[in-house]
């Protein structure tokens, strides 16, 4: 496949392209032995950070992307440039229709905002200690301090013209999930039941029994005593599994 950009190189030495697409930098790795039928995952945030399932993924012979729009949450902002990137790869590069989306952290908030607009785009959603609600943090409205610096990311990035109107938005991942179970998208999440940075109950576990009572399939592997790093697991065999499954034409 041939991509626009400058060529480098990403770990274990896989090529990776760097492009501009809709004004924001992003970032295609290539496996050495592509599948066929270009698959590919997308990583919300942090590219470079715990990439153990994504080297794996890229042995099994996915495409690796990340769009470089940090501070946006999965504001509209960042799904309509999301939007431009998806169309982008598939139309011009016949990358698959559907991707499987990974969401660290923050970028859970990317993920999920984005999955439920475009749910016939999503193959799954692999949820790696994922913000689910910026009320539990950034906010610090449960268990977890209040990051005020990013908070105030948050109110910038959505326009909330106050901290009451950033309180009474109801589109967190956790409130907005119809779209994704009736699409039939299969979620797993990979959490530290001793995170108390993004604390898994009021992420999580809330996102999970909602989508359950929704008819949604979901998946939830817990790390006893552990917090919010390290992120992954040691042996990512379960996650690259289940992204194989359910994003590969059997």
């Amino acid at each position: 496949m041939h991509l626009p950009g400058i060529r480098s190189r990403w770990f274990e030495g896989f090529v990776k392209y760097s492009f501009e697409a809709g004004g924001r930098p992003a970032t295609v790795v290539c496996p050495d032995k592509p599948l066929a039928g270009n698959y590919w995952a997308w990583k919300g945030e942090f590219l470079d950070a715990f990439p153990q399932t994504e080297i794996a993924l890229l042995r099994r012979g996915f495409y690796i992307v990340y769009l470089n729009y940090p501070n946006q949450f999965g504001s509209p902002a960042a799904v309509a440039k999301w939007n431009e990137l998806y169309g982008y790869l598939t139309r011009e590069h016949g990358f698959a229709a559907k991707t499987a989306l990974i969401g660290l952290s923050r970028g859970g908030l990317y993920c999920y905002q984005w999955a439920a607009a475009n749910p016939g785009k999503v193959a799954c959603i692999y949820g790696d200690a994922p913000v689910c609600d910026m009320h539990s943090w950034p906010g610090g409205r449960g268990k977890a301090q209040c990051n005020k610096v990013e908070w105030q990311n948050v109110m910038e990035a959505f326009g909330f013209k106050s901290e009451a109107e950033a309180l009474a938005y109801d589109k967190n991942p956790v409130d907005n999930l119809k779209a994704l179970a009736a699409a039939r998208i299969p979620i797993l999440h990979v959490y530290g039941d001793a995170d108390e940075s993004v604390p898994w109950d009021e992420n999580t576990g809330l996102l999970a029994s909602r989508y359950r009572k929704l008819g949604g399939d979901i998946t939830l592997i817990a790390k006893p005593g552990v917090g919010h790093h390290p992120h992954g697991l040691a042996d990512p065999k379960p996650v690259v599994d289940f992204i194989f499954k359910h994003t590969v034409k059997q």
